[in-house]
């Protein structure tokens, strides 16, 4: 490995990880995803560099692995010029591969607009061939969904607005408990090149570590065309598994 990726003595190489506008988009706890992150990139014996980005930030460069989270139609209001703004380098990213997990709020903005229950639209950046029209219903609860990649995929959902997949994306998985992107596919969350698109908060990581663990990998393996896992300690992730499980809608 060469030395600008040895960057400290026993690390395998530095992960940078930004958070896309903490400061309005970090709701029902979504912000300890990246905290999650931060430690198993440690456990997996790289050093974990956390970044923030919110509203007139410069933008900064070598990022490795973004992470956004949910927040009110108010916050999404604040976010939404300067994310248009930024909308040519997220897409060059999303397009390379790099990983992205965007939960709730920041899945919306990601894809083609957020039309709300006024009748006002909130425009997307369109990475993700996904639309969202604000709804009466609310669609709360824990939900449990299958997923192909990861397993079954636990969290909790608490969203108004309904959300529909194009062509260009794929669900995340299938809702066995709960309701998902809205109330009649029975689909839940979008998958497109790396990113993770969901509407699960808890916050989604500390729950299902494979996620996580797909993410850091995917930033390992483009930056330095290898991962090479350590040995994360799983006994918490899945203690809080057991208890998820079991908890009614």
């Amino acid at each position: 490995m060469s030395p600008d990726t040895q960057d400290l003595q026993g690390s395998k190489g530095t992960i940078r990880v930004l958070q896309l506008y903490p400061r309005d988009m970090n709701i029902y706890g979504d912000w300890g995803n990246a905290l999650v992150l931060k430690q198993r990139i440690s456990w997996h014996g790289y050093t974990p560099e956390l970044l923030e980005y919110n509203v007139g930030d410069d933008f900064p460069d070598g990022v490795d692995l973004i992470v956004g989270g949910g927040g009110q139609d108010s916050g999404q209001l604040v976010i939404q010029d300067d994310l248009q703004s930024r909308a040519g380098v997220l897409t060059g990213l999303a397009e390379d591969g790099a990983p992205m997990l965007v939960i709730c709020g920041l899945y919306q903005l990601f894809g083609r607009f957020f039309k709300t229950r006024s009748g006002s639209v909130i425009p997307g950046i369109g990475i993700l061939d996904v639309e969202t029209h604000g709804t009466e219903e609310r669609l709360i609860g824990n939900v449990k969904v299958a997923t192909a990649e990861f397993g079954d995929v636990l969290g909790y959902e608490n969203h108004s607005g309904q959300t529909t997949l194009g062509d260009g994306v794929r669900p995340l998985g299938t809702v066995a408990k709960g309701t998902g992107n809205n109330s009649t596919d029975g689909q839940e969350g979008a998958r497109y090149k790396n990113i993770v698109a969901s509407y699960l908060h808890g916050s989604l990581l500390p729950k299902n570590p494979a996620i996580a663990d797909f993410l850091i990998r995917t930033a390992a393996e483009r930056k330095f065309g290898v991962f090479v896992p350590g040995n994360p300690d799983d006994s918490y992730a899945a203690l809080a598994r057991e208890h998820a499980a079991r908890r009614p809608r």
